[in-house]
């Protein structure tokens, strides 16, 4: 089995050769990887890692339209596609970002429609088959990475407060935002699957450390079937396509409505919120888990023979597969390195129990 070859059957619950490693990297760590390593290469090749991203539809970008919808930006300020300002942090923390809405107070639904969005079906998708053959050539799996698909895409726009006011009062401005950002999110995502991405990954956090972002019901009637209608995209073109769901924090209430609309694959599983035995007995033969190692516990605050006994332990419950386990978010630079080494030694050296 190749890269490609080996995640697809695991992720798939079929029998696989080996556990692959994944992770994210902040600036400060990826320094240090080269500093540690004395390697010049990207530590996704260093690595081994057995995906890469395909890239996104290309559409033509005008940030000074945006403009009219913020004022008193700060020095070094970016305004992404979407027209969301983002200000710089500290320099502390340089790749964190403070948001900008920039339909955060507006009541009018016609001044919400008259917003410039990005028009995808006229963007240029040319470029995508030819980036998944070159991955394939490698022996990689090819995805295509949305995450923010609909509800973090909009309450980016709007705000929180504002959109989340929006659908429990049945506002318009609700229906109008979440519809045309799905409407964008279908057209990317059956473009990768056109392209012949192997994997999809969706995601939108609706979960907070302890408890849901939203009620079930809200969720059902907002979000689901939208999340549902990007998947039928792809679907219909790449019936085999694998999709993956990232949400950060608690969100066990929701997993069954994710499995309905057609998800595969669950990230990050936080053990700060959530309780990977329970999840794998209950849902281990419906979806596939990638995750589970925590960024916010042992990871950062463990020692290196705590990190392999963490990835060994999920990894012994996993008895049916379907476990990639990996750190649930980006590595902080408070992570030491040799818990990451740690980690990856887990993997490569984990062998399943006959």
């Amino acid at each position: 089995m190749n890269a490609r070859e080996n995640l697809l059957a695991l992720l798939r619950r079929e029998p696989y050769e080996w556990v692959p490693v994944q992770f994210d990297l902040c600036p400060a760590l990826e320094k240090t990887y080269h500093a540690v390593t004395g390697s010049t290469i990207p530590y996704a090749d260093y690595f081994a890692m057995p995906w890469r991203n395909i890239g996104d539809i290309r559409v033509h970008t005008n940030p000074e339209q945006y403009l009219p919808y913020h004022a008193h930006l700060k020095p070094g300020a970016s305004i992404d596609l979407w027209g969301v300002a983002h200000e710089p942090g500290s320099d502390a923390a340089m790749h964190m970002t403070y948001m900008r809405s920039p339909l955060r107070g507006i009541t009018d639904p016609d001044t919400v429609r008259a917003y410039p969005l990005p028009d995808f079906a006229d963007g240029d998708a040319s470029h995508q088959t030819a980036e998944v053959e070159s991955i394939h050539a490698r022996g990689l799996a090819a995805m295509g990475n949305m995450q923010c698909t609909v509800w973090e895409t909009a309450w980016y726009m709007r705000g929180m407060e504002d959109l989340m006011m929006d659908m429990l009062s049945d506002d318009p401005i609700a229906s109008y935002l979440l519809d045309a950002v799905t409407d964008r999110a279908a057209i990317r995502a059956a473009s990768y699957a056109r392209a012949g991405a192997d994997l999809l990954f969706l995601g939108d956090d609706i979960g907070m450390q302890r408890t849901p972002m939203m009620s079930t019901d809200l969720y059902c009637t907002w979000l689901k079937p939208r999340l549902k209608r990007v998947i039928d995209a792809a679907r219909a073109v790449k019936p085999d396509i694998i999709v993956c769901y990232h949400s950060c924090g608690y969100i066990t209430p929701f997993i069954p409505h994710l499995i309905d609309a057609g998800i595969d694959v669950l990230n990050p599983i936080q053990p700060e919120s959530m309780e990977f035995p329970q999840l794998y007995r209950t849902y281990g033969g419906h979806i596939s888990f990638h995750g589970t190692i925590g960024t916010q516990s042992v990871m950062p605050f463990g020692t290196p023979e705590q990190v392999r006994e963490n990835v060994w332990q999920h990894l012994n419950l996993s008895d049916r597969g379907g476990l990639f386990p990996a750190p649930t978010h980006l590595l902080e630079p408070e992570v030491p390195f040799e818990n990451i080494l740690a980690y990856v030694d887990a993997c490569r050296t984990w062998r399943k129990k006959s």
